[in-house]
């Protein structure tokens, strides 16, 4: 039994920045991730990372007005205030820390525009963005000496007394499982994109976070708001970065028009995500699009700039479709990207369940609310991840010791050994598949009654199917079969529980655009759906999103 003060669930930017505050705060932090921690998913960031410095003539507000705009008022202001605040003190830690960010001509911090905001206020390094940062964070972490559980898999948190006491794991290298206590934990698992078909999620995004947090009581809020990014290359799903459109890049109908000036004219193809998507998709379904796409087009930026500011664009274009950005347009289209939804958690992000933290994606401080804006992500991570860490402390210190029932790991084991030992049936990847085309097709672009009903429905089915699947391969080293699995079972959680929320809210708001309840509705549904495990069936109530400085109006771009 290993034992520590602070574990850490995940290694992306959210886990290794609440693990360099935890470190320096002086706990005995350890951090457990299923993958070498640069291959995480936030390496896969392009764009940047938000931020309003007052010594480049701007100002906090208007970054929180963009975000909770943006957010279809669905966030809670509070938190986007803490984050907006917070925000340029983190970009000028995340500079001292080693991280290069591009400068403009004078030698000063370079930015760039993004969806929904006026102002270029985003902050980045070439299209590497998130790879850039989780690289010196790593690099801090080994600084720090920061133990770290790499490749393995976390199966279950463990509860004691009403209290989170740690989690059982396992290592994919040797199968060898094992408990591992701590006074706090810290999810920081990322996305659930997998849940989704294509997805421009990593295959690694599979919700187990949410799933574990679900498991001990915790709720999942707004789990309904599923962002589809607007710009994904046709075939594969690639994202090509808002970056493109921030630098002027159009988007093209199959007539040639660049029909953003009928959905969106101020903001055209800088409007926020959703608006973007939906303009796409209503193009397409009325017959201007081109085998299911409309058009990226950056021809009119000349293949000199192309190729020194958005070259990585530029190689994924001529390898997937050997297209020239600077000849041809690019056919793309809405891909899920990203879920607003998440754990739910208070500006520190302390859940229900005393002990039990999370950050970053798999987590909802609601800054999103129904829309997330780009290049607001990686500033979650590192704001709410540092927070999570620093508010941890003072419930750490509180323990003089800590005791676990060593049974729970035996338990475990035996659970584990269960599913190995089923005799032949279906195989995972049959379900993975099948979850993936019903989720994209019922919780879409576009989504109805009928369509969220029919993929609960689905979803129920394949959760009774679960106990059918076959893992072939018995072994102990790199069991990826029983990986692979024991993903599905947490990604059949967090499916089923964005299906109960965009069933529960009768509205439509953001990302959630219901063709059957086409209009927001705030006197019945400025609220946030709860989902959440009761009885061991699913339990949807909502709760009052907070208001503090800005009034919902209508959402124009």
């Amino acid at each position: 039994m290993s034992k520590h003060d602070l574990l850490i669930i995940g290694a992306g930017l959210a886990g290794l920045r609440a693990a360099v505050e935890g470190v320096r705060q002086g706990l005995n932090v350890a951090v457990i991730t299923k993958v070498h921690p640069v291959r995480s998913h936030s390496n896969a960031a392009q764009g940047g990372i938000n931020a309003a410095l007052t010594d480049r003539g701007d100002d906090w507000r208007d970054h929180a007005l963009a975000t909770i705009k943006g957010s279809d008022y669905l966030a809670d202001q509070d938190a986007v205030e803490v984050m907006c605040r917070e925000a340029g003190e983190a970009i000028i830690e995340l500079e001292n820390m080693g991280v290069i960010f591009s400068r403009d001509d004078d030698g000063k911090l370079g930015t760039r525009a993004f969806g929904g905001q006026k102002k270029a206020r985003t902050y980045f390094v070439g299209a590497i963005t998130g790879s850039a940062l989780l690289h010196v964070l790593y690099e801090q972490s080994v600084k720090y000496d920061l133990h770290i559980y790499e490749e393995w898999f976390v199966t279950k948190l463990i509860k004691q007394d009403g209290k989170i006491a740690g989690a059982i794991a396992f290592d994919i290298k040797t199968g060898q499982m094992e408990l591992i206590t701590a006074k706090a934990v810290v999810l920081a698992t990322g996305g659930a994109g997998r849940v989704f078909e294509p997805s421009t999620n990593a295959l690694i995004c599979t919700g187990d976070g949410l799933s574990l947090a679900m498991q001990v009581g915790a709720p999942l809020m707004d789990t309904e708001m599923i962002q589809y990014h607007p710009t994904t290359l046709a075939g594969n799903g690639i994202l090509l970065s808002e970056a493109a459109r921030g630098y002027g890049a159009y988007l093209i109908n199959s007539e040639g028009d660049r029909f953003m000036e009928k959905y969106a004219p101020d903001y055209m193809e800088l409007a926020s995500r959703d608006v973007v998507s939906r303009a796409e998709q209503t193009e397409i379904d009325e017959g201007r699009g081109v085998d299911g796409c409309v058009y990226l087009d950056l021809r009119h930026l000349g293949k000199k700039f192309i190729e020194e500011r958005l070259g990585y664009l530029q190689e994924v274009a001529l390898e997937f479709r050997g297209i020239d950005l600077s000849e041809s347009p690019i056919p793309i289209k809405p891909g899920m990207h990203y879920i607003m939804g998440g754990i739910k958690t208070d500006l520190n992000g302390a859940t229900n369940i005393p002990g039990l933290y999370a950050a970053g994606e798999c987590a909802n401080v609601s800054v999103h609310g129904a829309n997330r804006l780009g290049a607001n992500s990686l500033l979650d991570t590192i704001v709410f991840g540092r927070r999570a860490a620093v508010n941890s402390v003072e419930y750490i210190k509180s323990f003089s010791s800590l005791e676990v029932d060593e049974r729970e790991l035996s338990k475990e084991k035996s659970r584990i050994q269960n599913i190995l030992d089923r005799p032949r049936g279906m195989r995972s990847a049959e379900l993975r598949n099948k979850m993936g085309a019903t989720m994209t097709k019922g919780i879409g672009v576009w989504r109805d009654k009928d369509s969220i009903i029919e993929a609960m429905a689905k979803m129920k089915d394949l959760r009774g199917q679960l106990p059918n699947v076959y893992i072939e391969n018995k072994g102990k080293v790199f069991n990826t079969d029983l990986v692979s699995y024991l993903e599905l079972e947490f990604m059949v959680d967090v499916a089923e529980s964005i299906c109960h929320g965009a069933d529960k809210r009768l509205e439509s708001r953001g990302a959630h655009f219901r063709t059957d309840m086409k209009s927001r509705n705030d006197a019945d549904w400025l609220k946030h759906t709860l989902v959440q495990f009761a009885d061991e069936e699913l339990n949807t109530t909502t709760s009052d999103v907070t208001i503090t400085d800005w009034q919902p109006t209508e959402r124009v771009y």
